[in-house]
């Protein structure tokens, strides 16, 4: 018998010797899709490699190897198309994506971030009932830190389920703890993967940078056609909360950046017809980084994505309307964004804030400039919209238009033409602390910038 492609496939010892069936006993088991490794080995032998484990698989008949080795090679020839994250995401993307979180060091960087995996732990320790004899799904599972919370809240069964290459450190550190019998580490991507039954819980940690960023929350939702009609999701549902800023520093820092596209003899040639470019290049740039609160200027609107309810395509396309009534006069010069997100369980609902007021996480918090600071008085009101459109990079094209009511006075992150820029991926993020610009992680840190600060007339209000 074949084993169907993307499965928990087994091969079971009975009298005459290993085959695949309802009887007898497994002697190997293993996940087949169509990244599995494997090569023929003599006539009738094949050798799988499963992330930290090879196999020697021997047939009695050149029949028996051929069936078996026709279905992995049907494995291998699946069309891309046919995958959900594939038909969304760019090759090179996806695979800058997966090296980047195949990394130690990197799982290291968010096991470390105390906020992020005290707060998992203990939403999913003081929800023990919710796990107890329940078999669970970690999906995007990494080092498996998520798997072995699951464990300690008493789970009959985990399956651990990583597209990268760091699913054979999960399997190495799984073995090694001794828990081979409860947690099933699954090398693969959700969309493309099977298990063998439905579960009682799925626990992630799919939140990006301003929530959205990677896209991993469409993977977190897919994995819902797993999940039985009365599951449970950790988390269960996300606010992502918005205000408006004044950071004069901030912005001339991005201004005075693109001012080097203005020099007219750069070793004899003439930059400035780029300045614009540029402007619009940084300005559409979201900044990771923390601020001091008092720079906000009106309290926040909040947009709630409940992942028990929502769909795939659902994050497709994001729009937040927003009204605030300004409560100090002065320029806004952007748009402030961070998130929570809520772990509800039978016993106690855990909440994990990267908020300005909570201690700081990976996550940091997130601004957009806007490109004209828009000047507005107390009691005046701010409206506009947020628009995500996800893109095929992992990321979302961002497009802020407001207005002040009062006054008519309107800006935006881009011209007001449908040229976006997303968010630019993970290990290319630009960290703004005071004056100095840092490169995110594991980047070297670029030198001091000297900001020359010159009035525009044309950017202040009329009085």
């Amino acid at each position: 018998d074949t084993v169907p492609c993307g499965t928990v496939g087994k091969l079971l010892q009975t009298g005459t010797g290993l085959r695949s069936g309802a009887d007898g006993v497994c002697v190997f088991k293993c996940l087949v899709n169509k990244d599995t490794e494997y090569c023929r080995v003599g006539k009738e032998s094949v050798l799988i490699t499963l992330g930290y484990n090879s196999a020697l698989l021997q047939f009695r008949s050149h029949s028996e190897y051929s069936t078996f080795s026709n279905a992995l090679k049907n494995c291998r020839n699946q069309h891309k198309e046919h995958s959900v994250f594939s038909q969304r995401t760019e090759e090179s993307s996806a695979a800058q994506y997966f090296q980047f979180y195949g990394c130690l060091s990197q799982q290291q960087n968010m096991m470390q971030d105390f906020v992020r995996t005290a707060t998992y732990h203990r939403a999913i320790l003081q929800n023990h009932i919710d796990f107890k004899d329940k078999v669970v799904l970690d999906v995007g599972c990494g080092s498996g830190i998520l798997s072995f919370f699951a464990v300690q809240a008493g789970a009959r069964k985990v399956y651990a389920v990583e597209a990268s290459s760091v699913a054979k450190y999960a399997e190495i550190l799984v073995q090694s703890n001794n828990l081979s019998d409860k947690i099933s580490v699954l090398s693969g991507k959700i969309e493309e993967i099977s298990l063998p039954e439905n579960v009682d819980v799925i626990v992630s940690e799919p939140m990006g940078y301003m929530l959205f960023n990677e896209r991993m929350l469409e993977s977190y939702l897919h994995s819902k056609k797993w999940l039985k009609s009365n599951g449970m999701m950790f988390p269960t549902f996300s606010d992502i909360h918005l205000a408006p800023f004044s950071d004069e520093q901030l912005y001339m820092e991005h201004y005075s950046r693109a001012n080097f596209w203005y020099q007219q003899c750069f070793y004899g040639v003439n930059l400035s017809s780029l300045r614009n470019a540029a402007v619009d290049e940084y300005f559409r740039q979201p900044i990771v980084d923390t601020f001091d609160i008092r720079i906000l200027m009106a309290r926040t609107v909040k947009y709630t994505v409940n992942f028990t309810e929502a769909a795939e395509e659902d994050l497709y396309r994001v729009e937040i309307p927003f009204v605030f009534q300004v409560m100090q006069s002065g320029l806004i010069h952007g748009l402030a964004f961070w998130f929570d997100v809520a772990f509800v369980g039978s016993l106690v609902t855990v909440w994990l804030s990267t908020a300005p007021t909570e201690p700081l996480t990976h996550w940091y918090q997130v601004r957009c400039l806007l490109q004209t600071p828009l000047f507005a008085k107390e009691g005046e009101t701010l409206s506009g919209k947020v628009l995500f459109v996800a893109n095929k990079r992992q990321s979302y094209d961002i497009q802020i238009v407001a207005v002040v009511e009062e006054t008519g006075f309107k800006s935006g992150n881009v011209p007001f033409v449908p040229d976006l820029l997303g968010l630019i991926p993970p290990c290319y993020m630009i960290l703004t602390i005071n004056i100095t610009l840092q490169t995110w992680q594991h980047q070297k840190p670029c030198s001091c910038v000297v900001i020359s600060v010159r009035a525009n007339e044309a950017m202040l209000p009329a009085m």
